[in-house]
C-alpha cells in the first residue's frame, strides 16, 4: 500500500491534481482510496459526479458510535472509494479536532485492512499546519507529502509552511517530502521563481501541470479529465505523474 498526502494552499488546484492523479491510479489498475481532509467536504466531488456524501464528522454528529463502513465510504469512477472527513458546524468546534477524530473513526472500522488499496491518497488543506491538519504526516497515515504550488508568493508561502512543519516532525520518523507539484498560472519566470523555492526547501519540481481548459471543462460536468478526455494532453500530465509517484521520484 502505497499513501500519499497531497498539501496545498486552497485554491491552488490541489483537489483537481488529488482527483486526477486518483483517476489515473485506478485506469492502470491500482486499487485507490481518496480521503478529503478539508472541512469543505469537496475533494470528491469530481470522482462522484458532484454527488455531496455524507461526511465522517456529520455521521459520528447523528449517529454517535452506530456507524458502519458503508455510511462513510463511497465509491465512484472506475471504481475508486471515496472518504471525506469533514469539519464541525461554521462557528463552531476546531477543523483540526475535527480531521483528529474522523481518522480515528476511520481507523476503528479498519477501512484500509477490508477495502486494501493499493493507493491512498490524502487531500490536505495546507493554508493552516495546526495539529490536525498535520495528522496525515503522522501516526503511520502517509509516508510520502506532495505540495501542490504556483509561482504565486501566497501559494509558495504555504508550500514552505508545510515543509518547515515536515522539518519539525522529521525526527519522528514521519512522512517525507518527496517533491513540488506545479500547477503553473502562466506568470512570469514561474518555473524559474518555484525552481528555486524548491531548492531552497532541499526538494524539487516533479511535475508541472500546465494551464488547460479541458480542466474546467470536465469539472463542469462533475468529473475529471482523465474520465471525460484521457488521450489529452493535459491528461497525459496526470498520468506521467501518477507513474512518478508510485514508481519514486528519482534524486
Amino acid at each position: 500500500m502505497k499513501k500519499i498526502a497531497i498539501y496545498g494552499k486552497g485554491g491552488i488546484g490541489k483537489t483537481t491534481t488529488v482527483s486526477n492523479l486518483a483517476a489515473a491510479f485506478s485506469i492502470r489498475g491500482y486499487k485507490v482510496l481518496q480521503i478529503g481532509c478539508d472541512p469543505k467536504a469537496d475533494s470528491t466531488k469530481n470522482i462522484l459526479g458532484e454527488k455531496n456524501i455524507k461526511t465522517v464528522l456529520s455521521t459520528i454528529r447523528e449517529k454517535n458510535e452506530d456507524i458502519k463502513q458503508e455510511d462513510i465510504l463511497f465509491t465512484g469512477f472506475n471504481g475508486i472509494k471515496c472518504i471525506e472527513a469533514g469539519g464541525p458546524k461554521p462557528g463552531v468546534g476546531c477543523a483540526g479536532r475535527g480531521i483528529i477524530a474522523a481518522f480515528d473513526k476511520i481507523k476503528d472500522l479498519n477501512i484500509f485492512e477490508t477495502f486494501e488499496p493499493d493507493i491512498v491518497l490524502f487531500d490536505v488543506l495546507g493554508d493552516v499546519v495546526c495539529g490536525g491538519f498535520t495528522m496525515p504526516l503522522r501516526d503511520g497515515y502517509a509516508d510520502e507529502v506532495y505540495i501542490v504550488t504556483s509561482g504565486e508568493m501566497m501559494s509558495l508561502y504555504a508550500a514552505s509552511n508545510i515543509a518547515e512543519a515536515m522539518k519539525n516532525l522529521s525526527n519522528r520518523g514521519y512522512a517525507k517530502l518527496k517533491g513540488l507539484i506545479l500547477n503553473k498560472k502562466n506568470i512570469e519566470n514561474e518555473e524559474e521563481i518555484v525552481s528555486k523555492v524548491a531548492k531552497e526547501m532541499g526538494t524539487e519540481i516533479i511535475e508541472i501541470i500546465p494551464r488547460s481548459p479541458k480542466i474546467q471543462l470536465a469539472e463542469n460536468q462533475g468529473k475529471t479529465v482523465i474520465e471525460v478526455d484521457r488521450d489529452s494532453d493535459i491528461s497525459k500530465h496526470y498520468l506521467k505523474l501518477s507513474e512518478k509517484i508510485y514508481s519514486g521520484v528519482e534524486k
